[in-house]
């Protein structure tokens, strides 16, 4: 009698990403699967497992059929069964991770909301499917190319784009304007084929009024809303919707980007210049680049829309890579609110001869006095607190140092003296002249909302006064006759559009500490643009500002993509990002040498010098950064390099906190 070995039981094995931050330890491990845990063991489920002597927790990434290593611990338990991550989410905080330098625990906590328990154990409520009633009209139909776009999805393409927005004030029987009316057609058309869609926006006010543009064709409830201000239930119960395919719309700000949503069909992003979508915690991802990772990945559209163009933006346009949608110049002004720059020409300075020195000058005050007479104003002033880059006294220019065209600060001396020192090589300039204009004298002024609504006030009595700034934000105002001081961003939407808009403090907007300076005054101005009405009912816009300066020159003719080709020439000279890309370190100064020596960086890459960041708070340890740029190809190189060196020090426990930013969205 003959007899055969039974074959020895096959383990079961998953592949496990620990919630472990450290930069040495950034891969998933290995566990077997206990028998009891067999059913509830499956990608995407939250478990736990011993690592290092302690219990972590972990979601399961995947189950291989077999592992490298032989001696595997069990899993210690599965928390819970619910699959909250897919494949698609797995690669795409592996692709942000790698291009941010950061771990992939880093992301993962950005991806995926915490547990809510009751919310997973409750019954789901009937999730209403989006049954379009009407679909509105113009708006990205108008655009060039906006009716090859929308066919494209409709037959499930995959095109990339980014829509130049017309900054005209229009809105439709619900109250939508012009690129919610756009982002409505994108989204019913990717809908026809059967394909989900994501739109992301840069605020919870953004959210709500694309929530309430799209249930008004799509119907109630079929509209699912992620941001960080509905609740940790409301937000678990709208992500567990997402995953199990329930929810097809979705509407979110920067961390619904990573929403786990079947058959992602579009991404629509609205604005990508706007700072909220840049995400503050490391390894900081910035929106627009984790939505176009995602569109490289998934067999999904992506279409971008602003007012304004960023440089990345333009990068992007300019490489092929996205399809421009955007109307000529010229048949824009036509639709838009007319743009006057006071102190423009020899004749207005002959009227008024202060007009170039004065903060208020004529043209803004007849401007305020004309709109009034049909409707309210508008008056954008900077944000209270904005502190300007150094600027020439005379012409207003701001003072670039002569090496890395950086911004350059004042150092008060023991003598009483002052010394220029650039704030990203660090290099001292012993004496300053202006290129524009020849003068050696320096100005760094600070302006406020306050003062600005009381000057105002006592100039126009009896007009009823709105101050929307700070912690007092107006979300609209009526349609008679006032006077809005507004910061930035915080402008009330006037509901017949505003008659006239004063636009203060130009020089003041462009010259901040800021590499995005001109970029963002140009995007800020434009936003308010849009909220007056069109030059055929009368409406005018009138800006305070050096009329020479190209940002001022692209308001004028409403040219943003012209501005912004000619802002990416400007940088791929001077070698700044986005045409090329740069690595920031910051940390304390014994860091930062410690880690300049670890990084391997690239060959082409070039270091520049170390510099004193100023204090954050009173008595804190003095923070320094290194700054290192490379060629745009060798952008991978640097994040790997800035990533390994990361990790050395954290396997030798290197004291000090370090901070890594790959193209970072603030140089100031």
């Amino acid at each position: 009698m003959t007899t055969t070995d039974a074959p020895a039981p096959t383990r079961r094995i998953a592949r496990v990403a620990l919630d472990v931050h450290l930069p040495h330890l950034d891969r998933f491990f290995d566990y077997t699967v206990p028998e009891a845990m067999a059913d509830a063991a499956v990608v995407g489920a939250r478990v736990r497992a011993r690592f290092a002597g302690r219990t972590v927790d972990g979601f399961i990434v995947e189950l291989p059929d077999d592992s490298a290593v032989e001696r595997l611990s069990p899993l210690s338990r599965v928390v819970s069964s619910e699959p909250v991550l897919d494949a698609h989410q797995i690669a795409l905080i592996r692709a942000v991770a790698d291009h941010c330098a950061g771990a992939f625990a880093d992301v993962m906590r950005l991806a995926v909301p915490p547990r809510h328990a009751a919310t997973e154990a409750a019954e789901q409520h009937p999730w209403p499917a989006p049954e379009p009633s009407y679909v509105p009209s113009g708006a990205l139909e108008d655009a060039p190319g906006g009716p090859r776009f929308l066919e494209a999805l409709r037959r499930g393409g995959r095109l990339r784009a980014h829509w130049q927005v017309p900054p005209r004030f229009f809105t439709d029987r619900d109250g939508a304007d012009d690129w919610r009316r756009g982002f409505v057609q994108a989204c019913v058309a990717a809908l026809d084929a059967h394909r989900g869609v994501l739109v992301l926006v840069p605020d919870v006010h953004d959210v709500r009024r694309m929530r309430d543009a799209l249930t008004a064709c799509l119907g109630d409830g079929c509209v699912a809303e992620l941001h960080s201000e509905s609740g940790p239930a409301a937000r678990y119960r709208t992500y567990l919707a997402a995953s199990r395919g329930r929810a097809r719309v979705m509407v979110g700000t920067r961390g619904a980007c990573y929403a786990p949503l079947h058959d992602l069909g579009l991404i629509c992003l609205w604005d990508d210049g706007d700072d909220l979508f840049a995400e503050p915690r490391a390894p900081y991802p910035h929106a627009r680049d984790v939505a176009a990772l995602r569109a490289a990945a998934e067999p999904c559209a992506l279409l971008y829309a602003s007012y304004a163009r960023s440089c990345e933006i333009e990068r992007w346009v300019e490489s092929g890579w996205l399809v421009p949608l955007a109307s000529p110049a010229a048949t824009t002004r036509r639709v838009c609110a007319v743009v006057r720059v006071a102190a423009d020409s020899d004749e207005e300075l002959r009227r008024d001869p202060m007009a170039s020195a004065v903060r208020i000058p004529r043209r803004a005050f007849e401007t305020i006095r004309a709109g009034l007479a049909s409707g309210p104003v508008l008056v954008q002033v900077p944000r209270s607190g904005y502190l300007a880059a150094l600027a020439c006294a005379d012409c207003r220019a701001p003072v670039r140092c002569r090496g890395c065209n950086g911004p350059v600060r004042a150092d008060r001396l023991p003598d009483g003296g002052r010394r220029l020192s650039c704030r990203w090589c660090g290099r001292t300039m012993t004496s300053w002249q202006c290129p524009r204009c020849g003068s050696a004298r320096l100005r760094a002024p600070l302006v406020g909302s306050r003062r600005t609504a009381e000057e105002l006030g006592r100039a126009f009595p009896g007009v009823v006064l709105v101050d929307s700034s700070g912690q007092t934000v107006r979300e609209s105002v009526g349609e008679t006759p006032a006077l809005v001081v507004a910061t930035p961003g915080a402008e009330p939407v006037a509901r017949a559009g505003y008659a006239a808009a004063v636009l203060l403090d130009g020089s003041l907007m462009l010259g901040r500490a800021d590499l995005r300076a001109a970029e963002e005054a140009l995007r800020r101005w434009l936003s308010a643009v849009a909220l007056v009405r069109p030059a055929a009912e009368g409406g005018s816009v009138c800006l305070v500002g050096p009329p020479q300066d190209a940002p001022v020159q692209a308001l004028v003719r409403l040219d943003p993509a012209g501005f912004a080709a000619r802002e990416l020439a400007q940088r791929a000279e001077a070698g700044l990002p986005p045409a090329t890309a740069m690595c920031a370190v910051e940390g304390p100064e014994r860091v930062i040498t410690d880690f300049a020596r670890l990084a391997a960086w690239p060959e082409c890459a070039e270091v520049l010098g170390r510099v004193e960041l100023p204090p954050s708070e009173p008595g804190a340890e003095p923070l320094w950064r290194l700054l290192v740029r490379a060629p745009r190809r060798a952008g991978g190189e640097l994040a790997a390099a800035a990533k390994k060196a990361l990790a050395v020090r954290s396997a030798h426990k290197e004291p000090g906190a370090v901070r890594v930013r790959i193209d970072p969205v603030d140089l100031s």
